[in-house]
């Protein structure tokens, strides 16, 4: 897999509630209803549709976010702290910083959900960049960058999300090899062309 080009146009059009993030590798659609740009608690909200067969990239925590999911139709299963359960119409499941958590639809019909963030704004960029890399066909078949490339990722947004495999112990010490290799190659942990959160101005 490629990269980007770091000095690539950045995409300075601004983000706008009612837009669309979606990552057609891994069947998620977002549609953005509250921006965590104007708000103190930068509380950012969406409508999920997890269309059949989704599944997040891997199980993770948030080290510092509060993530909650409400499903509205269908159903997902939701996995947190080892223990695995389905979440109904209706029902509500809150992920507290450092629950290691996953998530995918097993369902037998596409899923809709109302996910909450706080705080949101690393959060956004991080997904951003994440389903940028998978829109510009620069991820595996699941999603998933490369290992160079996820060596700057995961440094860049340490304090955002945390995968769970390998153990963050030895993730630490591979990118920290990887990621002086990957910056010679090009690599960057974001890209000017999938940074709008951060680059674009804020209406």
């Amino acid at each position: 897999m490629s990269h980007p080009d770091p000095n690539g146009p950045p995409d300075l059009t601004p983000i706008q509630e009612g837009e669309v993030f979606e990552n057609s590798l891994t069947g998620e659609r977002a549609t953005l209803l509250e921006l965590p740009f104007g708000n103190p608690d930068e509380h950012a909200t969406a409508e999920l549709t997890a269309l059949v067969g989704a599944r997040v990239v891997g199980e993770h925590l948030h080290p510092a976010i509060v993530e909650r999911f409400t499903v509205l139709e269908g159903e997902l299963t939701v996995k947190r702290d080892g223990k695995t359960s389905i979440l109904r119409e209706g029902q509500t499941a809150t992920i507290e910083p450092g629950v290691w958590h996953d998530w995918w639809n097993a369902g037998d019909r596409d899923a809709l959900a109302r996910v909450e963030v706080t705080p949101g704004v690393r959060f956004a960029h991080m997904l951003e960049t994440l389903f940028g890399l998978a829109r510009l066909g620069h991820t595996n078949k699941k999603g998933l960058p490369d290992p160079l490339q996820l060596s700057l990722f995961a440094q860049e947004f340490s304090d955002v999300i945390v995968f769970r495999k390998p153990p963050p112990g030895v993730q630490r010490v591979i990118f920290g090899a990887l990621a002086p290799i990957a910056r010679r190659r090009g690599y960057r942990a974001t890209y000017p062309q999938i940074s709008r959160t951060v680059l674009a101005p804020r209406s």
